[in-house]
């Protein structure tokens, strides 16, 4: 079958799940879970996949181990597709990519890419020109005050400030959430966003553990 959006009771199950966390609610509903919630999610990762990447949904199991929250499900599908991120709930659909938390020595190029005059000025383009396609870029644990090593004056120091970069948008729910439609969006998303994956990469790559 191919994509054609995420059915009414796909968003019912999510708030039938709010309302009621709890296994007894997830075992009556698991094959709609199954059949109108992960069944979609699937279809959609498969058909953006060869643009955009390995798709990848995650466990709807939340883990609870040093959690004072001990309701045992997410309320939230959330996906990978490439470096861009999914997820589908009963408040609608959001889509993100970027790096949402760095290691130390990713954070450290980070920070020395955006203080550098050239990659920093390249960085403050790419963000203009997502947020020209109207989606916002956003800081991931901001710290308050200036990193070690850097002046608070800096032109930049809002970014500098940043521990994790994404681009994010979400949408509510409407009713093109039940067409293919969905598939359009997202890919006009991650289209538009990949030149933050792109400086990402350049400037900060993988962690080297």
């Amino acid at each position: 079958m191919s994509f054609s959006g995420w059915p009414e009771e796909a968003l019912d199950f999510y708030e039938g799940l709010e309302a009621d966390n709890s296994k007894a609610y997830w075992t009556s509903q698991k094959a709609v879970y199954e059949q109108k919630v992960l069944g979609p999610m699937t279809e959609l990762l498969e058909e953006l996949g060869p643009e955009f990447g390995e798709g990848k949904v995650f466990r709807p199991y939340r883990d609870v181990r040093f959690s004072k929250d001990k309701s045992p499900y997410k309320t939230q599908m959330g996906a990978t597709l490439g470096r861009g991120y999914i997820q589908f709930s009963a408040k609608g659909l959001a889509v993100g990519d970027g790096m949402y938390g760095m290691a130390s020595d990713q954070l450290d190029k980070y920070r020395r890419a955006v203080a550098h005059d050239t990659t920093g000025a390249e960085l403050e383009r790419v963000i203009a020109g997502i947020e020209q396609h109207g989606y916002g870029v956003h800081g991931r644990d901001v710290l308050k005050s200036a990193p070690r090593g850097y002046s608070a004056d800096h032109p930049r120091i809002g970014l500098l400030r940043y521990k994790g970069i994404v681009a994010w948008i979400e949408w509510p729910v409407e009713p093109w959430l039940e067409t293919a439609a969905v598939k359009d969006r997202i890919t006009s998303f991650l289209r538009a966003t990949q030149p933050l994956g792109a400086w990402l990469d350049t400037n900060v790559g993988p962690s080297g553990g």
